[in-house]
């Protein structure tokens, strides 16, 4: 049976990466959407929310809290909020993760720094049993690419933190998983990255060329972990068919 992802995208090279061939080949069709482009607030838009499968929400520059500054947001949050009340599969990745603590009536903030660059994630107790167990396989090393933090969803279980952000990822349920960092970020794919946002790795007065070091180091190995732990999330919520 074809099952069916909505992605929605914020900024173009911030997409499904590395989640995405697994996602296709457990079966499932992907859409792709655009924040600030395709209508948020139609009844298509609507129906296509509630009647998908899986919706990603992935990541972006841009503020939860800015929707005097792009409007859409609100109609973002209120799609989030109903994917979570109705307890369909949703994950969140960055921004998305954002959006989830924020449609579930939690605050999202300007965190202490800016957290750039690859960093271990330290996971809880309640982690060490979940999905996020795969990452061992790269020793926990990730891509972190934020400057705002969030409180958790209420109901939600704290699955993972770093030395500088305490909320890197949790779960609500089977159904949610909120991601901070970015599990899906490619190796092959850094230099979009480093272009994308060189305005604020400027501003930040972030090291690229530590960022390619580390991306070098640990990027592969975090390509294959990642895969392995959103393989494991799909399963558990009820989302592989059983010859997946």
């Amino acid at each position: 049976m074809t099952r069916q992802c909505l992605a929605l995208q914020h900024v173009s090279f911030e997409d499904l990466g590395s989640l995405e061939p697994v996602l296709r080949s457990a079966g499932f069709e992907i859409t792709y959407r655009q924040a600030g482009v395709d209508d948020l607030d139609s009844e298509a838009s609507r129906a296509e929310w509630q009647q998908a499968d899986l919706v990603v929400v992935l990541g972006g520059p841009i503020g939860v809290y800015e929707s005097d500054k792009y409007p859409y947001i609100t109609h973002e949050l209120a799609r989030v909020a109903e994917r979570l009340q109705a307890r369909r599969p949703i994950v969140g990745i960055c921004l998305g993760a954002q959006m989830m603590a924020a449609a579930s009536g939690q605050r999202v903030y300007p965190g202490p720094a800016k957290e750039i660059g690859w960093d271990a994630l330290q996971l809880s107790t309640a982690g060490q049993d979940s999905c996020l167990a795969a990452l061992a396989q790269c020793d926990y090393q990730v891509l972190h690419w934020h400057g705002d933090t969030f409180d958790l969803p209420e109901g939600a279980t704290l699955l993972a933190s770093t030395r500088l952000v305490p909320h890197q990822a949790f779960a609500i349920g089977q159904y949610a998983l909120g991601l901070q960092c970015h599990l899906e970020a490619q190796a092959s794919q850094i230099e979009r990255w480093l272009i994308g946002h060189t305005c604020e790795l400027s501003h930040a007065g972030i090291d690229l060329h530590q960022i390619r070091r580390d991306t070098a180091r640990w990027g592969q190995a975090l390509e294959q972990a990642a895969q392995q732990a959103f393989l494991q999330w799909l399963a558990q919520a009820g989302l592989l068919s059983k010859a997946g």
